[in-house]
């Protein structure tokens, strides 16, 4: 793959001797671009097609929602298959399928403060898909060679989960009518909201009373179980910004406190000292301080190319461009994308290691950051099923399509009748070793009741550790060749 890319600035002896870590650097500012372009603009765009389509929230959340959260593990596959013709595309899909379903519940286990139920459905309904769809991930790769008429397969796959998330209300209805709520004690739904904005709720057993603003109040109320998956993952997230905006705005009232405190010392050392502290403090330590300047000095240069090439959609005047939105965004995902999977051909040359490390390990953990991050602030504001089926989710569409779209064009339309094939044999045991953590998961949620906690939190996490550790030593012949070595120069 490190022949297929623009030849690089540094020579192999520079990069052994340090430059290689000016790589690292451009690779992680492209994980941060595109964490940008897909959640401001790229998500943006998707919500005003789903709303000028009239499509209902199920299908818009297994469509272009999820397009929206995968699109750089999608763009990342796409450039393996076409441009680096390597397995790092496969790498990176198999990768983050596992940091999702393990990095991602343990770390929203571990820091959420209180256990969360999982309702058992939608863990259900998507854990059966993604078994699915790794299982034919398995028998595509078995032989090395991936033809037409499994990718394809994989694809209709896809279509067949769009048409159940159709029917999911009427299917979960029936599924709730014959099995029943495995925590109908747990449920939210005694929520209730008054004309006083006062919500009162049992949770776990234990009353509690919280004044809230109305606008709160609404939020919390359609957070509750009564509404569908889509309504209640954005109602967290308001909350969330809320609560942001809350605490902003006691923190400027806290900081005018202390310059009025200031402003009536009559000692004139006293209060220069007074002053000194506060800003020292202000600059340091507050959200203001000298880190955001330093964050927003490095972020500067790539927010302002997004804002004058992308038209943002949120705001009213360029409502109607949509579309523009859509088209710019996909450019900057796939040219950050190239740069990225660029940045990791030349590391992963430079320090000997397989671009099936790369992807499963740098690639996987970067591309998925920002979906990490979003579920465990829904973890923590009470749905855990969120979080868990935002992660499941992601990853029927990483396979069904990330991997299968691209390999279906290369086999069908770019080279009818060649398959594409995958160079190490040991992504084979990867995979494998993939269903199992969907195995050790779905066997850790339903021993420990349904509950989201700290337990389960370190069980997924240390069987992430146990996958990463084991995945390296398959790739690097530990166990027996599965991969061949990297040409000498």
């Amino acid at each position: 793959a490190y022949h297929e890319f623009p030849p690089d600035l540094f020579s192999q002896l520079q990069r052994s001797k340090g430059a290689v870590v000016v790589h690292a650097l451009v690779m992680a500012y492209m994980f941060v671009g595109l964490a940008i372009v897909c959640d401001v603009y790229f998500v943006s765009s998707l919500e005003k097609i789903c709303e000028k389509l009239h499509m209902s929230p199920d299908v818009a959340g297994a469509t272009f929602m999820a397009a929206g959260s995968s699109a750089p593990e999608l763009f990342t596959s796409i450039i393996g298959v076409f441009i680096a013709k390597g397995d790092v595309g496969v790498g990176t899909i198999v990768g983050s399928a596992v940091f999702n379903i393990l990095f991602v519940i343990g770390i929203c286990g571990v820091c959420i403060t209180q256990t969360v139920v999982l309702s058992w459905f939608p863990f259900a309904r998507d854990t059966l898909f993604y078994s699915l769809s790794v299982l034919i991930l398995i028998l595509s790769i078995l032989d090395a060679a991936v033809t037409w008429y499994e990718s394809l397969l994989m694809v209709l796959l896809y279509l067949v989960y769009i048409i159940f998330m159709v029917f999911n209300q009427t299917i979960h209805t029936w599924a709730m009518s014959r099995v029943g709520n495995m925590n109908d004690s747990l449920d939210d739904t005694s929520s209730i909201l008054t004309a006083g904005g006062v919500k009162n709720y049992q949770s776990y057993g234990k009353t509690v009373f919280s004044k809230l603003s109305f606008e709160d109040a609404c939020f919390r109320f359609m957070k509750t179980s009564r509404f569908r998956s889509l309504t209640r993952f954005r109602s967290a997230a308001f909350i969330i910004i809320l609560e942001r905006r809350r605490l902003i705005r006691d923190s400027h009232l806290m900081r005018r406190q202390n310059l009025k405190t200031f402003s009536y010392d009559s000692d004139a050392t006293s209060y220069t000292k007074a002053v000194c502290r506060f800003i020292l403090s202000f600059y340091l330590f507050s959200d203001d301080g000298v880190w955001s300047i330093i964050k927003w000095l490095v972020m500067l240069p790539l927010n302002v190319i997004l804002y004058f090439t992308i038209p943002d959609c949120k705001q009213t005047r360029w409502d109607r461009w949509y579309m523009i939105t859509f088209i710019m965004a996909i450019v900057w995902i796939a040219a950050f994308s190239y740069v990225m999977v660029w940045m990791v051909a030349v590391m992963g040359y430079t320090m000997g290691i397989p671009d099936s490390i790369m992807g499963i390990t740098f690639l996987a953990a970067g591309t998925s950051v920002p979906d990490a991050m979003a579920s465990v602030m829904v973890a923590r504001q009470g749905q855990g099923d969120m979080a868990v089926s935002n992660t499941l989710g992601s990853n029927v569409f990483d396979i069904l399509l990330g991997l299968a779209l691209p390999w279906f064009v290369k086999t069908a339309f770019v080279s009818p009748g060649q398959p594409v094939h995958i160079n190490s044999n040991g992504m084979v045991f990867s995979v494998i070793l993939l269903f199992l953590t969907v195995v050790v998961t779905v066997a850790a949620i339903h021993l420990g009741g349904w509950r989201l906690n700290t337990r389960l939190g370190v069980i997924c996490l240390t069987c992430y550790a146990v996958f990463l550790t084991l995945s390296c030593l398959i790739e690097f012949n530990v166990f027996g060749y599965v991969n061949p070595p990297m040409c000498a120069e």
